[in-house]
């Protein structure tokens, strides 16, 4: 093999150990991330299930915020747990790099013992003027001068060798007694989590059984929140009707017939932005849990029963403020029984639906900036839930609004 080759496998093995090392630590640093916003998760709903757990009676939002903890303490262990693979890559990797540089440590101390014997036994046959002056011609004279620069310069470069790989071994040797350290930590820290997990498991069992003795007044609670969701469904979908309708009227005066939502360049611009910002969209209050999901899934407690969300429902604490997702207008203010006081905000072809509200700080017609406060959320009396109901509509189209808020 040339030396030209063996240079260029050199260099791309260099590469992909670099990009190697790059991805391991960006995902180190994504798993640190992910455990820290989940143990920020469980620590906001121990918060909340303190407030909810003064109601001396077993309500079904404990058991939606135990369920969301239970929820967060499984991806946690699952974060540690993969967290704990890297470390055991990284500890398998240092032990044999360590390896490698004490063999390749072992080769350069022989080698240079070697050197340094051999110029010993031949010191007097090799004096440097005399070996020089003896040569035959000028020629002769000055390659020999040439070997011996070279090598001085190559004892010279084993003696740094030999310093450098002992340096490289130090601190792989270090390395690697820093993530035994971590991962015995990381292992106790799993441990912890799968107990209080288990704990949780069976507190959530508990509950479980003890609500199955308040069926017909669960299913009361779920008859009157299926009534207000129908009302809330009903009163969005008239406002998008009127909306569309007096947008093909204003487009038709304009001269455009296009089938759809008709939008001015505006309304089209932030319409593009809003579906552009996909998955990066705030949450509609400062800190919260999602523990009821959109579209179709079992009741927690009632067998056979199905619950079916336009949206998501987010708790939060007491005194929570509602906030708009996004740039908009606000299209309605309504009332709607069983949902409290709700705001639509048109984002061009979008519509977000904010429920659960006693105070409103906005009016049809207000533009509103992301993030902007909207209302007071309602925190129900005797209950301590306070909930934001989320629905995210294109047109006439129900969306997931947990594929469009930031994913926590």
């Amino acid at each position: 093999m040339s030396k030209f080759n063996k240079r260029v496998i050199q260099f791309f093995a260099a590469i992909c150990l670099l990009l190697s090392n790059n991805a391991s630590a960006q995902s180190k640093n994504d798993l640190e991330a992910k455990k820290k916003l989940l143990q920020e998760e469980i620590s906001l709903t121990n918060k909340m299930l303190s407030e909810t757990r003064k109601n001396k009676e077993l309500s079904l939002d404990e058991l939606l915020k135990l369920k969301s903890k239970i929820n967060a303490r499984t991806g946690l262990i699952s974060a540690l747990s993969s967290e704990l693979k890297m470390y055991n890559n990284e500890i398998n990797k240092n032990t044999e790099e360590i390896a490698s540089l004490q063999n390749e440590l072992t080769k350069l101390k022989e080698e240079y013992a070697k050197m340094i014997y051999y110029a010993y036994v031949h010191k007097g046959s090799f004096d440097k003027i005399m070996f020089v002056f003896a040569s035959n011609s000028f020629n002769q004279a000055y390659k020999r001068l040439k070997y011996i620069q070279q090598y001085s310069t190559y004892r010279k470069n084993q003696a740094q060798n030999i310093v450098k790989t002992q340096e490289e071994l130090k601190q792989k040797i270090k390395e690697l007694d820093q993530a035994k350290q971590e991962k015995g930590a990381l292992i106790s820290l799993e441990e912890q989590e799968k107990q209080k997990l288990a704990i949780e498991q069976v507190e959530r069992e508990g509950a479980v059984k003890q609500l199955q003795g308040k069926e017909q007044e669960l299913k009361q609670d779920l008859s009157k929140k299926q009534a207000a969701a129908q009302k809330l469904q009903k009163a969005i979908q008239k406002i998008i009707e009127d909306e569309i309708r007096k947008a093909r009227e204003a487009a038709k005066k304009a001269g455009n017939t296009s089938k759809g939502f008709p939008m001015t360049p505006e309304a089209l611009k932030l319409s593009n932005s809003f579906a552009t910002n996909k998955g990066k969209l705030p949450w509609p209050v400062l800190e919260g849990v999602i523990t009821d999901r959109f579209g179709q899934h079992p009741h927690p407690v009632l067998s056979g029963i199905v619950i079916n969300n336009n949206g998501i429902d987010i708790s939060t604490t007491k005194g929570a403020l509602a906030r708009a997702i996004f740039d908009g207008e606000v299209s309605s203010v309504a009332i709607i029984p069983g949902e409290g006081k709700v705001v639509m905000i048109r984002h061009g072809e979008y519509l977000s639906v904010y429920s659960y509200m006693t105070e409103v700080y906005v009016n049809k017609g207000d533009k509103v900036t992301t993030k902007q406060h909207l209302g007071v959320l309602v925190n129900e009396a005797g209950a301590s839930k306070t909930d934001v109901h989320l629905e995210i509509w294109k047109g006439m189209t129900k969306l997931n609004p947990e594929y469009w808020i930031y994913r926590k």
